[in-house]
């Protein structure tokens, strides 16, 4: 296998981040240290919902989400990062063929262990075209990586799939304290500011409720997101809001926005 084809280089970068090694952690730390701190108590998320649109738009919102996830990051070996396939129509769930996921900050090496075992699923199968170009899962990375120390990656794209089917591959990579789950989604695209706030307040209530499915309507990664709320149901996992805004609250532009969320999603007991 070539180096081309063990890692999948950074698709996005000087794009939707940027593309300079120490502008992008520059960036990335002012994020995250303008976000709202996490509570002085409590357990840390086992998992978490961020979005995945360009840094200007979204990355506000997805420090949100990071920024909780922060006080479980030094205990972090391994990160399942499940998002839409926008570019590629896949059948059930996607992972990738290459060893590492690679952003200016460096690569992220793949848990081929993990892959391995999810790769027995029905649903589940290798697609590296799907991976190639998809912004989803590689635009969460760079916050991952100043956040935390050495960790794996198991990188996830749902097509055509249904909850049942991702809450399947997410409980069979659950693992503890070492693993968390990060759920890359935005939320309604291309309404009035007004009326994406009312869609999003809706979505937003339904994922707090734990309820669901979610619709396509509702969030480009619909998806995954049913697939957290049947784990989360089951696990025992309850949501917390942490942020809702859109690219109107962002960068202006209120005729047309796209709207962002964050969770975060604790363990009761």
């Amino acid at each position: 296998m070539s180096r081309s084809d063990r890692v999948r280089p950074a698709a996005v970068a000087g794009f939707f981040y940027p593309g300079d090694a120490a502008e992008l952690r520059t960036l990335v730390a002012e994020l995250l240290s303008s976000a709202a701190p996490a509570p002085p108590r409590g357990p840390a998320p086992k998992a978490i919902i961020a979005p995945h649109a360009g840094y200007v738009y979204s990355g506000p919102i997805a420090a949100s989400s990071f920024a909780a996830l922060a006080p479980a990051a030094p205990e972090l070996r391994r990160v399942v990062l499940i998002g839409p396939s926008h570019r590629v129509r896949v059948r059930g769930v996607a992972l990738p063929a290459a060893e590492s996921f690679e952003t200016p900050l460096g690569a992220v090496p793949v848990d081929g262990e993990a892959v391995a075992d999810l790769a027995r699923l029905p649903q589940v199968e290798v697609d590296a075209a799907a991976h190639a170009d998809e912004h989803s899962l590689e635009v969460e990375l760079p916050f991952l990586q100043l956040l935390c120390g050495p960790f794996q990656l198991v990188p996830l794209l749902v097509g055509q799939a249904d909850g049942e089917q991702v809450a399947e591959v997410l409980e069979r990579s659950w693992g503890g304290p070492e693993t968390a789950i990060v759920v890359s989604s935005d939320l309604s695209h291309y309404l009035p500011a007004a009326e994406a706030e009312r869609v999003d307040r809706g979505t937003a209530s339904q994922i707090l409720a734990l309820g669901g499915p979610l619709h396509p309507h509702q969030a480009c990664g619909a998806l995954p997101i049913n697939g957290l709320l049947v784990a989360a149901r089951r696990q025992g996992l309850v949501p917390r809001l942490l942020d809702l805004r859109h690219s109107g609250d962002t960068a202006g532009d209120r005729s047309q926005v796209v709207g962002y969320g964050a969770w975060a999603f604790h363990a009761t007991g």
